[in-house]
C-alpha cells in the first residue's frame, strides 16, 4: 500500500492539474478581457470626457525670475602697468609675482652712474657759467663808469660825438653779456635737474597699493627706453573688489539697468555661486559677425580673495523678479485652437461688443484703473472724482459697444482686438499681438481718450500723485493681454487675462477672471481611434 507521505503527493499533483485545466484558463481570460475593456471604455475615455479631450496647465502661485545670460572675464578695477621711463642695466628685482605693495614701495633699481656723471658735467657746467657772468658782471662795471665820463664831457663840449657814441655802444655789449651768462646759468641748472630726475627715476617704484600681476624684468637685464617705455611690472590695486565686463546681445541692452543682482559661476570653482552688481552700461558697441554687443560692467566683492584675475565666468543678471505671483506655464499661452475647433467659436466675456481701442472700459480694464486709484492713497474728494470719472468712462464705453456691435456686427472678428477678443490677434500663437505700428496708435488713442476722461480727477492730484498716475496709466496701455481656455468642470471657457515677466517655462498672468487652480487649456487631445 501506498505510503501517507505518496498519497499526500498524488493529492497536490491533482489539485494543479484542475487549477491550470482548459476550462479555468478560459475563465481567466475572459475576466481579464472584461477589466481590459473597462478601463479603456471608462479610464482614459471617462478622463477625456470629464475634462472634454484637452490638456491642461495649473495656474500656480510662486515666484518668476527673469534673467539674462552672458559670460566674461574677471579682472581687477584697476590695473596698472609699471614702466620705466630711462634706459640702462637692472641692477635689483625688489618683487616677485604676487607681491603685494604698497605705494611708493621700491620695486626695481636701474644702474644710475651715466647719469651720475652726467650729473657731474652739469655741475661744472654751472661753475663755468658762474664765472663768465663774473666776468661779465666786471665789464659792465667798467662800461658803466667810462660811459659816465664821456657823457660828462659830451655835455661840456670837450670830445667827439662819436666817442660818446661808442662808450654807450660799450655799454650795452657789457649787459648783454650779463644777461647771457645768466641765462647760461639757468641752462645749465634746468640740465642738472633734469639729470637729477633720471637719477631718481632709476629707482622704480609702486604708484598704488595691490598685487604684482607680472614681471618682466630680472637683474642685468638691460632696458631701452629709446622711443617707449617698457613694460616692467602689472600691479592690479586692490584685488578686494573686481570687476566682469559682460558682452550682452543689442537685444537685451534694453533690459540691463544699473544696479541690478547678478550671480555667476566660474569653471575653477564649480560648487559656488557668485553675486555682483551691475555698475555700468557703456555704449561703446562692438560688431562682430554682423552680431552687435555691448559691455556690461559688473563689480564684485572678493573680500576673502577666491576670484583671480582672468577667470571666465558664466553670468546671468536679473532683469526682473516677481515673487508670491499667479504664473503659468508657456504651453497654454502657445495654444491656439484650430479652425474647425470648438474653442474657436469662444469669446472672452465682455469682448464681444467694443470696437478697437473702445477707451479701456472693460471689467478687466476697470478693476486695473481701481487698483492704480488705490495705490495712490486718495482721500475722499479725490476718490470721489475717480469714482465719477470711471462710471461716465463706464457708460460712454457701453454705449460705443453697442453702436459699434450694431454697424458692424458682419464684420465683428471677436470684439475689442487690444484686449485679445479678436482671432488671431492678442491671442498666443495668434499673431503675435499685431501690427506694432497699430497697436502703437491705438494705445496712443486710448491714452489721449483717457487723459479727457479723467481730466477732472487728475486736477484733484497733487504733482507727485500724478507723476504715478500718469506711470500707472502707461503701463496698463502697455501690458500685453491674451486670450486663454480654461476648463470648468469639464466645459471650457475663453477668457482675457494680462501676462508679465517669462522666465522660459511659466510667464506671470493677472487679471479679474483667473485664480490659483484653474485649469487653462493647452492642447486637445486626438479623438479615439484617429492616428
Amino acid at each position: 500500500m501506498p505510503s501517507f507521505r505518496t498519497l499526500d503527493r498524488m493529492n497536490k499533483s491533482a489539485r494543479s492539474r484542475n487549477l491550470f485545466s482548459p476550462r479555468r484558463l478560459g475563465v481567466a481570460a475572459v475576466v481579464i478581457a472584461a477589466l481590459a475593456g473597462a478601463w479603456y471604455l471608462w479610464g482614459p475615455r471617462g478622463a477625456s470626457a470629464g475634462d472634454g479631450g484637452y490638456r491642461t496647465e495649473t495656474v500656480q502661485r510662486g515666484n518668476i525670475r527673469v534673467t539674462i545670460s552672458s559670460t566674461g572675464t574677471l579682472s581687477a578695477i584697476s590695473t596698472v602697468t609699471v614702466g620705466s621711463q630711462i634706459s640702462g642695466q637692472v641692477t635689483d628685482v625688489l618683487v616677485d609675482f604676487n607681491s603685494p605693495v604698497k605705494k611708493g614701495d621700491i620695486l626695481a633699481r636701474i644702474d644710475p652712474s651715466t647719469y651720475r656723471a652726467q650729473l657731474e658735467q652739469g655741475n661744472a657746467s654751472i661753475a663755468s657759467a658762474r664765472a663768465q657772468l663774473a666776468q661779465a658782471q666786471a665789464s659792465l662795471r667798467n662800461a658803466s663808469l667810462d660811459f659816465q665820463r664821456k657823457q660828462d664831457l659830451a655835455d661840456q663840449k670837450l670830445i667827439a660825438r662819436s666817442d660818446f657814441d661808442l662808450a654807450r655802444a660799450a655799454l650795452d655789449q657789457a649787459r648783454a653779456q650779463v644777461s647771457s651768462a645768466q641765462a647760461q646759468i639757468r641752462q645749465q641748472t634746468a640740465s642738472v635737474q633734469n639729470t637729477q630726475v633720471n637719477i631718481d627715476r632709476a629707482v622704480i617704484t609702486s604708484p598704488v597699493d595691490g598685487v604684482v600681476l607680472t614681471r618682466k624684468i630680472d637683474p642685468g637685464q638691460t632696458v631701452a627706453a629709446s622711443f617707449s617705455a617698457p613694460e616692467l611690472f602689472t600691479i592690479a590695486e586692490d584685488l578686494s573688489k573686481m570687476q566682469i565686463q559682460l558682452a550682452v546681445d543689442e537685444s537685451d541692452i534694453g533690459q540691463i539697468r544699473v544696479g541690478q543682482q547678478v550671480s555667476f559661476t566660474a569653471d575653477a570653482f564649480p560648487d559656488r555661486q557668485f553675486k555682483g552688481v551691475v555698475g555700468q552700461v557703456r555704449m561703446a558697441a562692438t560688431t562682430t559677425n554682423n552680431v552687435v554687443t555691448y559691455p556690461v560692467i559688473v563689480t564684485v566683492d572678493n573680500s576673502d580673495g577666491t576670484l583671480l584675475p582672468g577667470l571666465t565666468v558664466n553670468a546671468e543678471i536679473e532683469v526682473s523678479s516677481r515673487e508670491n505671483v499667479l504664473k503659468l506655464g508657456n504651453a497654454a499661452l502657445r495654444f491656439k485652437p484650430g479652425d474647425d475647433s470648438p474653442l474657436a467659436e469662444l469669446q472672452p466675456e465682455g469682448a464681444s461688443g467694443g470696437p478697437p481701442g473702445a477707451g479701456g472700459g472693460s471689467a478687466d480694464m476697470s478693476q486695473d484703473w481701481q487698483a492704480l486709484a488705490t495705490s495712490l492713497g486718495l482721500n475722499a474728494e479725490q476718490k470721489a472724482a475717480f469714482d465719477q470719472a470711471l462710471q461716465e468712462m463706464k457708460q460712454r464705453q457701453a454705449e460705443r459697444a453697442a453702436q459699434w456691435q450694431q454697424n458692424n456686427a458682419s464684420q465683428q472678428g471677436g470684439g475689442n482686438r487690444l484686449f485679445g477678443g479678436g482671432r488671431g490677434f492678442g491671442r498666443p500663437g495668434g499673431g503675435g499681438g499685431g501690427d506694432p505700428n497699430m497697436m502703437a496708435q491705438m494705445r496712443a488713442r486710448m491714452r489721449d481718450r483717457l487723459n479727457q476722461q479723467f481730466t477732472a480727477f487728475v486736477a484733484t492730484l497733487s504733482p507727485e500723485q500724478r507723476g504715478k498716475w500718469s506711470a500707472g496709466v502707461d503701463a496698463q496701455l502697455s501690458a500685453r493681454r491674451v486670450t486663454v481656455y480654461r476648463s470648468s468642470n469639464g466645459k471650457p471657457e475663453a477668457i482675457s487675462i494680462k501676462i508679465g515677466a517669462s522666465d522660459g517655462t511659466s510667464t506671470e498672468v493677472s487679471g479679474p477672471n483667473i485664480r490659483e487652480g484653474d485649469l487653462i487649456i493647452s492642447g486637445e487631445r486626438a479623438a479615439a481611434g484617429s492616428k
